[in-house]
C-alpha cells in the first residue's frame, strides 16, 4: 500500500478539530499504483490487476458518488520484486498499534530491509461512519469478510478513509484486535495477507432495503440439526460477537432478574454532533415522543400483574457498552424508526420489537433485521408523526401478555 498515492485527509482526528471539513476530503481517491501486488510473470509487470470488464461486472458504480472500492481495485498494479518497496514502519502513530509487534523484518539480497505485516489484515473503507445503521453495515461487512476467509477471531483492521473519530470507534476497537488509519503509515507498507471488506452499501443489511432477500433467522444449533437455505444464523452470531466483545455472557439466563420483572426499553432520538457537516439536530420521527414515553412509564407503574420496568434509552450520550447492556437486558424494545433501533442486531432471540413508524419513514430496515434475527416484530404505522399514547400502550399490553406478563 503506497499511502502517498492515496489522496484523503489523515483521519482519526477529534471531531471538534475538523468542523466544516467536506466529505470529498475524507473519502479516498486512489492514484495509479496506490496498491501493488508482486508477481513472478514478467509479462504482467506494469499492468492493472483487473480490467474494466471485471470492474463493471463485479464492482458496479451503483448509487454512490465515489465508489471507493472500485477505485481501490482499479488502482492495483502488478510489479516484480525489484518494484516492491516497503518502508520502515515508524512508531509515531496516534494509536499505539499492535502491528508494531507483528512486523517481520527480512533481508533480501540487493534490496535491503523490507518490513512485512505477517498477520492477516482487513482493509475497510467507510461512507456514513457516524450513523449507527450504516456503521453496523460496516461492522457486519468486516465480520463476514473475516468469517468467510477464515481469519483468526478479532483480526487486525486498517481504515482506508480519512474520517474523523466518533464515539462508534469504541466498538471498532472492541470488535477487532487493532485499528489504525492508512495515513498513519508514513511510507509504503507491505501486507502478507490483505482482505478487502465490501462496502457497507454492498451487504445484505443494506441491499435488503431495495431487493427481496427471503431469509429468516434461526439459531445455529437448529440449522446444524436441520439445514435450510432459507434460514440464517449469521446475524445472530454477529450480535453474539458484539455482546462478547464487551464482556457480556451469551446466555441471558446467567443474568439475575427479579421475579416477574420485564424490561421495556424505549429507544430515544437525541440531538448530537455526528460528523463535521452535521448541525447536531436530528429529525423528529415521533413528534410527541416524550408524551408517549411518559404515558408508558405511568401505565407501567400502575400495571397490577408484573410491574414492567421501563428503561429510558438515551443512547446518544451513553458509552457503547451500556447501550449493548440495555439491549441485551430488554424483553421488549420500543422506538420510533431511527438508527438507534439497529441495536436489535445484538438483542436476545426472545426479545420482541415494536417500531413506531411515521408516514414519512416507512422503510423496512428494522423489520428485516428482526426477520433475519428471528425476532418477533410489530409495527404501529402513523398517519403523520403523532402517536396516540393509548394505541401504543394497547399494543404493549398485548405483547406483554404474550410473553407471560
Amino acid at each position: 500500500m503506497n499511502v502517498d498515492r492515496i489522496v484523503m485527509s489523515r483521519g482519526g482526528e477529534k471531531l471538534e478539530s475538523v468542523i466544516g471539513r467536506g466529505e470529498d476530503v475524507e473519502l479516498p481517491s486512489f492514484g495509479d499504483g496506490a496498491f501493488e501486488i508482486e508477481v513472478s510473470d514478467g509479462s504482467k509487470v506494469g499492468k492493472k490487476m483487473v480490467d474494466q470488464g471485471f470492474l463493471d461486472r463485479y464492482v458496479q458504480e451503483g448509487a454512490v458518488d465515489r465508489h471507493t472500492m472500485r477505485g481501490l481495485i482499479d488502482s492495483i498494479r502488478l510489479v516484480d520484486e525489484t518494484g516492491f518497496n516497503c518502508s520502515e514502519v515508524e512508531s509515531r502513530w496516534d494509536l499505539v498499534w499492535l502491528f508494531k509487534v507483528l512486523i517481520f523484518v527480512i533481508e533480501l539480497e540487493g534490496l535491503g530491509t523490507i518490513q512485512w505485516i505477517e498477520e492477516p489484515v482487513l482493509l475497510v473503507t467507510r461512507f456514513e461512519y457516524a450513523n449507527l445503521f450504516h456503521t453496523v453495515t460496516d461492522w457486519y461487512s468486516a465480520y463476514v469478510a473475516s468469517r468467510v476467509t477464515g481469519l483468526p477471531n478479532r483480526p487486525h483492521l486498517v481504515f482506508v478513509d480519512g474520517h474523523c473519530e466518533t464515539p462508534l470507534e469504541e466498538t471498532w476497537t472492541a470488535l477487532f484486535s487493532s485499528l489504525t488509519y492508512a495515513k498513519n503509515f508514513t511510507g509504503p507498507i507491505c501486507f502478507r495477507h490483505a482482505i478487502l471488506a465490501p462496502l457497507g452499501y454492498e451487504t445484505a443489511l443494506f441491499k435488503g432495503l431495495s431487493e427481496d432477500i427471503n431469509c429468516h433467522g434461526a439459531p445455529a444449533h437448529d440449522l446444524w440439526q436441520k439445514p435450510d437455505d432459507q434460514k440464517t444464523a449469521r446475524l445472530s452470531e454477529f450480535g453474539e460477537m458484539i455482546r462478547a466483545s464487551f464482556g457480556f455472557p451469551l446466555d441471558r439466563h446467567s443474568f439475575p432478574k427479579k421475579p416477574f420483572t420485564h424490561n421495556i426499553l424505549f429507544v430515544r432520538r437525541e440531538d448530537y454532533l455526528a460528523h463535521p457537516r452535521h448541525g447536531g439536530k436530528v429529525q423528529s420521527r415521533l413528534s410527541n415522543e416524550q408524551d408517549v414515553f411518559d404515558s408508558i412509564k405511568q401505565w407501567a407503574s400502575n400495571h397490577s400483574d408484573c410491574k414492567p420496568n421501563v428503561v429510558n434509552g438515551l443512547f446518544a450520550h451513553m458509552p457503547m457498552k451500556e447501550q449493548v447492556r440495555a439491549i441485551q437486558d430488554a424483553d421488549v424494545i420500543v422506538g420510533a424508526h431511527g438508527a438507534g433501533l439497529t441495536h436489535i442486531v445484538s438483542a436476545n432471540l426472545k426479545t420482541v420489537i415494536l417500531e413506531i413508524i411515521s408516514s414519512e419513514y416507512r422503510r423496512p430496515h428494522f423489520m428485516l433485521i428482526a426477520q433475519w434475527k428471528g425476532l418477533e416484530y410489530h409495527a404501529i404505522n402513523l398517519a403523520g408523526s403523532y402517536a396516540e399514547p393509548l394505541v401504543v400502550i394497547d399494543k404493549l399490553s398485548g405483547i406483554l401478555r404474550s410473553i407471560g406478563c
